[in-house]
């Protein structure tokens, strides 16, 4: 959505902006109902253009403001030196750079990092950060809470409250950037790679999504490559025809299963999306790709005596076939109340080999942060739940408990 601002004379400005936050939806703007100002973090270029055109600014003052908040990190505009202290002034009564509380840093033994995110409204997300040997990858939340349930993902069980906004995702990039290399010192980089893995599924939250992913390749914000920076979906199929029109993000799949029968029981979105449909889709958006070489990367989580059969991996080689992609497998980590147990080494690894055999890159994602709850599947956050659903799911778990207790006796 492109926020669109009517020109007016700089005194009427807040007149104006107080207008614009009536008529917009919060979800799009990054609006606290406690503030009347502007939050100019979740705004791509376009977005400050129109603003600054709006205050009868430049549309210069774009990239300028762009660097200020994400190169250098600045939230205020009285340090913003190369504005005119008039404007500084102006954008100080209409506007802020506002980001969400850190509630919490853990700390993994492995070097894993996590950040607790509190949100407008209350709800927590995460957001976690993975070093490994010459790279640095922060896996970041696009929803609060997830509407998917896909059975295996501990998101799924604390319900839905709502989208984050685009200053909410782009401020975990933000946070972390900041908390790892303040000021970005030299060349010097952390976070190498952002993957939108987290909370969520990104398709569920387009606009919103859209807006931050290209403000992460953006020039004058991080300048991250189409490459470093990933967008994974369950399979939001009408979304992901669209997907390529506006960003070339690099593209991974939740696949999670080799067949239909298996996946409607892991993924329960494949019901309305079946696996062809899906990797069809898939084919669409690379086609798309000015970049003919492009892969899409197929996530697949590997449970004990789910999906992790030598019959499984052939079925995934013949799925595959038609779709230039690369395989990455998942052990499965558990959380609290899971009915799934971790895959073997030895199951994890004979199904690697298949596919290898077969010609496919598959790689086996290391397990990091499960000390802290921040592996792969485990993000949970704190969700005000607006579906019932984890009230329900802590209903099911209790009465499996008393189950126990009786036949125990």
């Amino acid at each position: 959505m492109r926020v669109k601002f009517a020109r007016v004379s700089k005194s009427n400005s807040l007149t104006l902006i107080n207008k614009v936050m009536e008529t917009i939806p919060n979800s799009q703007t990054g609006a606290d109902l406690s503030s009347s100002k502007i939050n100019l973090l979740g705004l791509g270029e376009q977005g400050l253009i129109d603003f600054f055109e709006s205050i009868g600014e430049r549309k210069f003052r774009a990239k300028q403001v762009l660097k200020w908040m994400h190169v250098r990190g600045v939230t205020e505009f009285s340090e913003m030196t190369d504005l005119s202290k008039s404007l500084r002034e102006q954008l100080s009564q209409v506007a802020e750079v506002r980001l969400p509380e850190v509630v919490s840093r853990s700390d993994s033994e492995d070097g894993t990092i996590k950040w607790l995110i509190r949100t407008a409204g209350g709800s927590c997300v995460e957001s976690v950060y993975i070093p490994e040997n010459g790279r640095g990858t922060l896996c970041v939340s696009s929803q609060i809470g997830c509407v998917l349930d896909c059975s295996f993902c501990a998101t799924g069980k604390q319900g839905f409250n709502r989208d984050l906004d685009a200053s909410e995702i782009i401020a975990q990039v933000w946070i972390a950037v900041q908390a790892l290399a303040p000021g970005r010192a030299g060349n010097y980089r952390a976070v190498t790679n952002v993957v939108l893995m987290g909370m969520g599924e990104p398709l569920l939250n387009f606009d919103n999504v859209v807006t931050a992913v290209n403000l992460m390749m953006h020039d004058c914000a991080y300048g991250y490559s189409k490459r470093r920076v990933t967008l994974s979906t369950a399979g939001v199929v009408p979304a992901l025809d669209k997907l390529g029109d506006v960003t070339d993000v690099s593209l991974a799949i939740s696949l999670h299963a080799p067949n239909d029968e298996l996946r409607d029981q892991l993924v329960p979105l494949n019901r309305k999306y079946p696996i062809a449909v899906l990797l069809d889709s898939a084919r669409r958006y690379l086609e798309k790709m000015p970049d003919q070489r492009r892969k899409i990367t197929v996530e697949y989580t590997l449970m004990d005596q789910i999906n992790d059969r030598e019959e499984h991996a052939r079925e995934l080689v013949e799925l595959l076939s038609a779709t230039p992609c690369k395989i990455n497998l998942i052990p499965f980590n558990p959380f609290p109340g899971s009915d799934y147990r971790r895959v073997s080494n030895n199951a994890m690894y004979r199904f690697r080999d298949i596919l290898h055999e077969a010609g496919y890159t598959a790689t086996v994602r290391t397990t990091r942060g499960d000390d802290i709850a921040a592996a792969c599947g485990q993000l949970a956050g704190e969700v005000n739940d607006r579906t019932r659903r984890s009230q329900r799911y802590r209903d099911k778990q209790a009465d499996k408990l008393q189950t126990v207790k009786i036949i125990s006796g």
